[in-house]
């Protein structure tokens, strides 16, 4: 028992560590992007230009202004802290695919002439992961977790539908599906039966 508690507060420091990393590096981000005339912007993803695929990672990192980079931070540190919790390696792998279809999704589907940056697409990602992943991987606490999360964060549904222009829905939208893919692609094998055969 003290064991498996230390080995609980072990990874729960270090993703706590790890997202109060993560979001102290959005803000140092956004301060050297205001002291340099908003020169990380052009960082952003231009849909359909294909020297723009570079941007889809580092889009993610960057945001529009203070006011952005705040709106987002809090989710994704609970949110990230919370997915990290079982393994850095596995959400470190969550996030990618999360990253990649989100920012591939905007890079096809948003409007011409648009930049699109910020977390929140990763937000909704991870948002999506946890909602699915206890059922995918068919871990009772884990499906316990998802539905805590639906229901504190669940009104984030309302981002994946097209009721502002200054907001990236398409990034929402495939942010949340990314989630979902990160859940289905990198599920958990079952866990055995004491004293049986495995059986899936």
């Amino acid at each position: 028992m003290t064991t498996a508690r230390t080995g609980a507060a072990a990874r729960a420091t270090t993703a706590g560590a790890v997202m109060l990393i993560w979001v102290a590096l959005l803000w140092l981000l956004e301060a050297v992007d205001t002291m340099t005339g908003h020169a990380l912007d052009t960082h952003g993803v231009s849909p359909r230009e294909p020297a723009e695929l570079l941007d889809v990672v580092p889009a993610a990192f960057l945001h529009a202004d203070w006011e952005h980079v705040a709106s987002n931070s809090v989710p994704l540190l609970v949110l990230g802290f919370i997915a990290a919790l079982a393994s850095v390696r596995r959400f470190a792998a969550v996030v990618l695919v999360v990253i990649l279809t989100s920012g591939l999704g905007v890079w096809l589907t948003a409007p011409d002439h648009t930049v699109t940056l910020g977390a929140s697409g990763v937000v909704f990602g991870l948002f999506g992961y946890l909602l699915v992943r206890g059922f995918v991987d068919r871990r009772p606490l884990d499906a316990v977790v998802g539905l805590v999360v639906a229901a504190v964060y669940g009104s984030l549904l309302w981002g994946v539908l097209p009721t502002d222009s200054g907001i990236s829905w398409q990034g929402h939208l495939f942010g949340l599906l990314g989630g979902v893919l990160a859940a289905f692609v990198l599920r958990r094998p079952p866990r055995p039966r004491p004293g049986g055969h495995l059986t899936v």
